[in-house]
């Protein structure tokens, strides 16, 4: 990640939480619930979570959204069409 992408980071809710609370090897609802509310109170949240959607994190929670919270916003139900036949 060069450098001035991430700037924002240093100023994220999240750098001085425990990693393992954003990135668990087996989620569950309440780590998930645990994680979008330090997510909530952060002020670099739009940064974080544009970065996560341009770069296509397929992992831990970014700006407040899950893995499948982001991929259903960069593919809505939908945004496939039937190819031509």
């Amino acid at each position: 990640m060069p450098p001035e992408e991430i700037s924002w980071l240093r100023r994220g809710a999240c750098r001085s939480s425990d990693p393992d609370l954003f990135f668990p090897l087996a989620p569950t609802p309440l780590q998930e619930a645990r994680a979008k509310a330090v997510c909530a109170t952060c002020q670099v949240l739009e940064e974080c979570r544009s970065y996560a959607l341009r770069a296509g994190e397929s992992e831990g929670i970014w700006g407040g959204l899950t893995p499948d919270e982001r991929r259903r916003t960069r593919f809505p139900e939908g945004w496939r069409r039937p190819a031509a036949s």
